[in-house]
This record gives C-alpha cells, structure tokens and sequence, in this order.
C-alpha cells in the first residue's frame, strides 16, 4: 500500500495501481488527471472533506467511480445541480464494502464537537484493508489493532491533549499526521512532537508527510 499526502485531509491510497481517495476538499490541490479510481469516501460533509468541484475532477477521468459517504454527505450532493452524476452510497458504523483492490470498513457516527452553539453532524472513520485506520473528523478508536494511523494534527474541533489521548488509545504501529494545514512550520513541529511521542511511548514510529510526499505501509 502506498499512500500520497495531498493538501489538508486528503489522501490518496494506491494498490496494484488502483487508488482510492479520500476527503478531496476546498484545501486540497484540484485532483486533476487521476486515474484508476475505484472509489472516493468522504467522511462528512465539511467542504474541507467534500467538494463537488473536486469530485467533478475525479469523475472526468474515473467516469462511474464509486463515492461513500454518511447520510449528509449524500444528501449535499444529491441536492447539487445535477446532483444524479455523484450517485453517492451511505455507509453507517459497522458497513463493510469490497471495492476492487479496496475493503472498506466504517466506523463511528458523529463529528467530534467543535463548539456546543454549532449543530453536530455525522462523520464516518474507515479502515482500509485492515492496515490504515482514518477517522476523518473524529476520535472514533476501532475495535481492533491499528498498523497504521492517518492522524488528524490540528482543527477547530481539537486541543492537541486530545490527540495524544486518541494515538495512546490506538496505538498504531505507523502513524502520520493529517488535517494540518492551519499550523505553521512552527505549528507542524510542535503538534507533530507530541503525536511522535506518543506513538513512540506505545512502540510505534512515527512520519510526518507533507504535500506531495508518499509512503509505503
């Protein structure tokens, strides 16, 4: 499995050159001239986890692809114009789907709470082939071990205390951070520290990708 870190919180996961994408959002570079896309999840609706711009851009290369989400998710993109193109499925906690190259298995049902006057909406965490574990915008921990962690590093939505709880409760192998383009240089180093040093207390490693960069897991 390689996995390529594009802007924010969006990842692209190779196999076999097949590929799945994950949260193409307003932050994240246009997903242009990507092919052999067997699937998108989106875990909620946020439009730095879901664009239909950015998906647009996915289906002119990958007519047909698969796209997963939560309920919300497939609500907002059917109510686009000409919303029928997505044709979006709704994962729930619990769901598996076997995609081509890719088993996907869903975890969770709430974005965690950014502030108590702000509705919650639903989010989905994933588990891709048994190996990488992504809980978009969530502290949602599965209920089996973890090799490898994409890990959320900074958002309205968390205090780095948080994390570091969530990453000793996991406990992955691997872990690297995501959904970090609020920090600084500064900021990166910082936050990424603590992820590091937890992960390494509970006998993992840790990476920090940035922009463009991939990694075998």
């Amino acid at each position: 499995m390689r996995i390529v870190k594009h802007g924010h919180a969006c990842l692209e996961i190779i196999v076999n050159e097949h590929r799945l994408i994950l949260d193409p959002g307003v932050y994240t570079e246009p997903m242009d001239n990507i092919a052999n896309v067997e699937a998108v999840v989106i875990t909620h609706t946020h439009d730095d986890h879901c664009s239909e711009a950015q998906l647009d851009r996915i289906l002119a290369n990958n007519p047909g692809v698969k796209i997963l989400g939560t309920d919300e998710v497939c609500h907002r993109l059917a109510a686009a114009e000409g919303g029928d193109r997505f044709n979006a499925t709704p994962v729930y906690h619990g769901d598996l789907h076997q995609l081509g190259e890719f088993k996907l298995e869903f975890f969770g049902t709430m974005h965690a709470e950014i502030h108590r006057s702000m509705p919650l909406i639903h989010n989905t965490g994933v588990m891709i082939n048994d190996k990488l574990y992504y809980p978009g915008d969530s502290f949602t921990t599965p209920d089996r071990p973890v090799e490898v962690l994409a890990c959320p590093s900074s958002a309205p939505w968390l205090k780095i205390s948080e994390v570091m709880d969530f990453v000793a409760a996991v406990k992955p192998t691997k872990c690297f951070a995501t959904h970090n383009i609020h920090l600084s240089d500064f900021g990166h180093q910082l936050n990424n520290g603590r992820i590091q040093a937890v992960t390494e207390a509970g006998g993992g490693s840790f990476q920090f990708l940035q922009v463009g960069d991939s990694a075998e897991f």
